[in-house]
């Protein structure tokens, strides 16, 4: 299993995580307004676009930071910033921005972005309740012994039924 705390495979197919993105859209649509989008990387960047298409945000950047590998969370490293122009957009404080990412766990790359960007309106697709309260919006509360299997991170095979033992 990928982390030796979750015990519990949720794998999302891109359908699923397309319709939960643009449930956060849709969510989100009347809560700027927004000057900017900010996709924190990896897993927030196809969430992003599909925010950033469907309630019309143009000005994208990234927050580069790492902190999983396909098997374990680590501590979080930010490898690269918000942009200077985004930056300065609401005086640097983030009001204005909304920040995209697909699953908050723990929080600790919450409390990064938060520190960064202090009043930015953060956003996720996935949360679980370590990280739920760093976020200020959401669509899917789930476990914290729970361990997402993305679609870009997963490839079609046959799964055996349940009751053959399957998780």
């Amino acid at each position: 299993m990928a982390d030796e705390n979750a015990k519990k495979p949720f794998p999302v197919s891109w359908d699923q995580f397309h319709r939960d993105a643009r449930a956060l859209a849709w969510r989100l649509n009347g809560a700027g307004p927004f000057e900017a989008l900010v996709a924190v990387t990896r897993g927030g960047l196809v969430p992003a676009a599909i925010v950033a298409r469907e309630i019309g945000i143009r000005v994208i950047d990234t927050i580069c930071v790492s902190s999983y590998n396909h098997t374990a969370q680590g501590e979080p490293t930010v490898l690269k910033g918000v942009s200077d122009a985004v930056a300065k957009l609401g005086r640097g404080t983030g009001k204005g921005l909304l920040v995209i990412e697909d699953l908050v766990d723990t929080g600790k790359t919450a409390r990064i972005v938060r520190e960064l960007v202090p009043q930015a309106h953060i956003a996720a697709v996935y949360a679980k309740p370590m990280g739920k309260p760093l976020v200020d919006t959401f669509i899917t509360e789930v476990s914290q012994d729970t361990w997402i299997f993305f679609p870009w991170d997963t490839g079609l095979s046959f799964q055996p039924p349940i009751r053959d033992g399957a998780a």
